[in-house]
């Protein structure tokens, strides 16, 4: 049973506290209240808290006794115990009478009492629906704001492709399929004032704990870092960098698989490179 049908169960033996006060209810549903109580400590409570009014309501008038005349008349003859049973009835009549009507004004009370707690209960679930409510609001709020924080690194990703590719400076290198990766093509389009852009399709999977580094290649100079490069499940990748400072005009790119965090100089075969004319 999921914490709603439990609630709902609870509310539902919660209004039966008025009938068990006034051992009014049905005896499956009288054992299934009572192992209720025992399990639940704020119908428990609550039925301690009502079960004086209860008990005090065959005490809230006061007893009549019968007039000495009628056992004068009782004994006074046969003929007379008739009406003496009459006057005796009469006046426990009267003693029901008025029992009856300080009981009804009590009973009145508890069900007030009962009907107040249940109030409470359809408050507290008007309360919970609406908290429901707000919290599916700020859920579709957050979603909102992460949708529109990625259209944003979108934009501001093609804004930056968009300054290299318009540069005047703008150096484009195609970068060829080496042995490691056969399928493989990119492309480097490099500015010094602007930064760098690089694109390639169908690279291989990288290996656990490895990643792609891309290297400015200037002549017989070791290879510069450019950064590191994580394509998608298609082996696809368009990434921006910025110049290294101090970079003289690089001669050509190449990309190698190297571990994850990068390293100062390539360490295994190169999976594309491609050189200026």
């Amino acid at each position: 049973m999921s914490a709603m049908d439990d609630a709902a169960r609870h509310d539902e033996l919660r209004q039966m506290i008025g009938a068990y006060l006034l051992d009014a209810l049905e005896p499956a549903e009288r054992v299934e209240f009572v192992a209720h109580l025992a399990t639940c400590p704020e119908c428990t409570a609550e039925v301690r808290a009502l079960s004086g009014i209860a008990s005090a309501l065959p005490y809230t008038v006061p007893q009549i006794d019968p007039p000495f005349a009628l056992r004068q008349r009782v004994l006074a003859s046969v003929g007379g115990q008739s009406r003496g049973l009459a006057v005796e009835s009469g006046a426990a009549g009267a003693r029901r009478g008025g029992w009856g009507s300080g009981w009804l004004s009590l009973a009145a009370l508890l069900v007030i009492a009962v009907s107040l707690g249940s109030y409470t209960v359809s408050l507290r679930q008007r309360l919970a629906g609406i908290e429901q409510q707000l919290q599916d609001a700020i859920a579709r709020l957050d979603r909102s704001e992460r949708q529109l924080a990625a259209a944003s690194r979108e934009v501001q990703a093609a804004q930056v492709r968009l300054t290299v590719l318009t540069a005047s400076d703008l150096l484009q290198v195609n970068l060829a399929a080496q042995p490691a990766a056969p399928g493989a093509s990119g492309r480097a389009f490099w500015s010094r004032s602007r930064g760098l852009l690089f694109a390639a399709s169908q690279l291989p999977p990288l290996a656990s704990g490895r990643t792609y580094q891309l290297w400015y290649l200037e002549g017989t100079a070791p290879p510069v870092s450019a950064g590191l490069v994580k394509p998608d499940e298609a082996g696809r990748v368009a990434l921006g960098f910025d110049s290294p400072p101090n970079l003289s005009q690089p001669t050509g790119f190449a990309l190698s698989m190297e571990p994850d965090g990068g390293v100062p100089a390539p360490t295994s075969a190169l999976y594309l490179a491609g050189f200026t004319q």
